[in-house]
């Protein structure tokens, strides 16, 4: 059963691991290698720990290569949106981590796989494992592949702040709930689709955005519903 889900995850990443146990590693959180000690390859904390700092590594040299001219304090604000908690969790999403993640029966029980922290950690952790396993390169591959396109959005559109944290933050005070992302609407041929996308809290709709990712959208939302409740709306 572990070994199928371990041939599942490689398939969409793109990668067959020479050491399959990394990949086990990188998807145990330490709740199951507590509860099922026999089993367990070990928990993923420590690769979570190496793949912040490669991911960093590669985000920055993406960052350095795409804005020749930016200087280092706006480098900075990019690179800290693009491994942000939210950004992380949502390319763990889009890789369906979360059903790929091997938990205790406490976390499976309050939903461990949906958990933001959770999915992001995993992503972290994976990259360590694709760097360990398969050197720099197939790091920098997953990162290109599933990082540029939100990279270069952000760089396009000056994004340079992570309003999405921040509505969370506002909406968790002032509803006791998050903000709710729905796309709304597509536009255009694949190869340049647009998306707008509209976000609800408390029973409002706060604000709409568009852009050529949904991540991009989404953010877009997020400033100009940051920007109502500023108002007071």
């Amino acid at each position: 059963m572990l070994h199928e889900k371990i041939r599942g995850l490689e398939k969409r990443l793109g990668y067959s691991f020479k050491d399959q146990k990394l990949l086990l590693q990188a998807l145990t959180h330490k709740s199951y290698a507590n509860e099922y000690r026999s089993e367990s390859a070990g928990h993923n904390e420590r690769l979570e720990f190496l793949g912040d700092t490669v991911l960093d590594f590669l985000v920055s040299d993406i960052l350095m290569k795409l804005c020749p001219e930016s200087p280092e304090g706006e480098l900075s604000k990019l690179r800290a949106v693009i491994v942000s908690e939210p950004n992380l969790s949502e390319v763990a999403r889009a890789l369906d981590f979360g059903g790929y993640l091997l938990l205790g029966r406490g976390e499976e029980q309050t939903g461990g796989r949906e958990k933001s922290s959770l999915l992001a950690n995993a992503v972290e952790a994976v990259i360590a494992a694709l760097y360990i396993d398969g050197g720099m390169e197939e790091a920098y591959r997953f990162i290109r592949e599933n990082f540029e396109s939100e990279i270069k959005a952000l760089v396009a559109n000056g994004l340079t702040h992570d309003y999405k944290t921040d509505l969370q933050e506002q909406c968790q005070s002032r509803f006791n709930e998050l903000p709710k992302y729905s796309v709304i609407g597509e536009s255009g041929p694949d190869h340049q689709k647009m998306f707008e996308v509209e976000i609800h809290a408390g029973g409002l709709a706060l604000g709409k955005g568009s852009g050529k990712s949904k991540k991009e959208a989404e953010q877009m939302a997020a400033r100009e519903a940051l920007e109502r409740l500023k108002r007071g709306g």
